[in-house]
Order: structure tokens, then sequence, then C-alpha cells
């Protein structure tokens, strides 16, 4: 059992970092293990964000092996040299934990092939890119999470975010949800459900020269997207395709630098509870993390079974 939740404001922006922690503590009870945040933040739009990690917490619960700061430090350096060997210019750069950086970088070229390169060196991930996307993700509840990283005060106009009990993967971070819509920038996935069909999608997705980074079967459909999306299908296109292509019960959010979106499988099996108002959308797998941060009396919904919607800011 897993917790998810979304929001997008319409029109303007909001401190979506103080509204998605106190959705996400909401549900809290639906998975203590990990936290992950999307947020799509108001920054100026003329660099990538690249958030990263160059090892695992190995916290209370963590399945992750204890790595001395050092190698944390010998990786970054790699990095830095890829990034450098690449042509990317690094122009702001924050070390967040030992082992996760934001960096700010200036790159004009083929997004798939960078990250390959940065990827090749060994446990390091990169956590999603992007022009206004940042993407944390790490264990503990979401206050702990948000106060690790700072994102309380995180301006933006949407957000989703996911709070996991770990079932088919290890307790780390790279098992951790959302997930990045790699290799395209501001993409982010967040899902609660089963799939059946995890590895027959995948070796399909990998023949095609996608990747992954876990094998938590959340992952499988930030890849599946991204692929459609890489076909030339638009974010509702490749959605309504999922709804074919994936087996299982599921609820998902998606995010890209403009819009939110939600299907739903055609069992409808995992809760969904929604609230959409002319300029706010929230919802969350209970009602308790829309209440969370709309206390007033409000009327929401469930979405129908095998139901897409896409919202835009």
């Amino acid at each position: 059992m897993c917790g998810i939740a979304g929001l997008i404001h319409r029109g303007k922006s909001s401190n979506v970092g103080k509204e998605l922690q106190d959705m996400l503590q909401a549900l809290k009870h639906r998975g203590p293990d990990s936290t992950g945040y999307a947020l799509y933040a108001d920054n100026d739009g003329q660099n990538f964000i690249m958030r990263f990690k160059v090892g695992e917490n190995v916290g209370e619960g963590s399945t992750s092996v204890n790595e001395d700061e050092s190698v944390y430090d010998a990786r970054k350096k790699l990095v830095d040299k890829k990034l450098s060997d690449l042509g990317a210019v690094v122009v702001k750069e924050d070390r967040l934990t030992p082992y996760s950086f934001r960096y700010e970088i200036k790159y004009d070229k083929d997004l798939m092939d960078f990250s390959k390169n940065i990827e090749s060196i060994e446990s390091v991930e990169i956590l999603s890119i992007g022009k206004s996307l940042e993407l944390i993700k790490d264990l503990g509840d979401a206050t702990a999470v948000s106060e690790r990283y700072g994102l309380g005060k995180v301006k933006g106009t949407h957000a989703i975010g996911h709070a996991r009990m770990a079932t088919e993967s290890g307790v780390d971070i790279k098992s951790a949800h959302p997930f990045w819509g790699y290799p395209f920038a501001d993409v982010s996935v967040v899902h609660n459900g089963q799939l059946t069909n995890y590895w027959n999608n995948r070796r399909a997705l990998e023949n095609k020269g996608m990747r992954f980074m876990s094998e938590c079967d959340s992952e499988l459909i930030a890849v599946f997207l991204a692929e459609k999306m890489r076909s030339g299908a638009t974010l509702e296109e490749g959605m309504k395709e999922s709804l074919i292509g994936l087996d299982g019960v599921f609820t998902y959010f998606v995010a890209t630098k403009d819009s939110l979106g939600m299907a739903k499988d055609t069992m409808a099996a995992k809760p969904l509870v929604l609230y959409e108002s002319d300029d706010l959308v929230a919802m969350g797998s209970e009602e308790i993390a829309i209440r969370s941060i709309l206390p007033q009396e409000i009327t929401t919904y469930d979405p129908f079974d095998g139901e897409v919607k896409v919202w835009q800011i």
C-alpha cells in the first residue's frame, strides 16, 4: 500500500512545496519507508536543473550498503569531469546531503546521450533534469524529507508526490518515487498499484534504447510514457496507450512543465479522490490528503475506471 498526491494551480503560483508536504504527511500511514516530491518550481527557465545522487541513504530501514563519504566525493569528481567533457557548464552547485546534489547547468545537446554518459559512472543516478522540475526523494516521511532538503518554501505551479511502502523492491532512493521520464526534461511519474507484465514491457523498452535504474514496477510507467512521447505521441495519447499496454491494477499521476495528468486502470481497484475548481485541482489516494490543504467544505469525486484526465497550468 502506497499513497500518491498531486495538485495544480491554474494561472498562478503557490507554495507547492508546503502544500505537497501536508498532503503526503496526511498519507504517511499508507507508506512510511520513503517519500518523494516532484515540484515544478518558479525557476527562471534559462538553464537545466539536474538532481542526482552518488550513493544511497543508509539510515534506519535502508537495504543499501554503507559507504564512506570519500567514495561519494570521488564519484562527484567523476561527474564533474564528465560534464566538462560533454561541454556542459555548471552555473551553480549545491550539496544537499553527502550523497545528493543539485546542479544548475548550461547544455544544449542531446539529453539521452548526456544522461547515458553521466550514469556510466558506478552508482551515479540522475534523479531528474528539467528547467522547472525539482525531483527529490529519500528515506523518511514527508516532513523529514522536506526539512532535509528545504522544500517547505518552494513556490511553483504544480507538484506530484508519493509516500512509499516497499513491496516489490528494496528500501532505497532508487526505488522510491517519483520517477523521471528519461530522457525528457520536466517529466515525472508517481504510481500506486502493481503491474503484472513488467518484465515483458521492460525488455521491449530496453531493446528500444530506454534505461531502467531499478526493478520497481512503477518506473515502467515513466519509461513507457517517455518512449511513446519520443515516438511522437502527446502526453494524453501516451497515457491512453498505457491503459492498453500495461496490465495490472494501478492509478498514476504524470506531470510535465505545464500539465498534470491522472490515469486509472480499467478495473479501478486503486483508490483516488479528486477535487477540481476553476483555479485548483487536487487529488490523492484518500480525501484526507486534499483536506490537509482545503479544510473548508468541498465536493470531491472518484474518477471512473479507465479514465484519463490532463490539466494545463
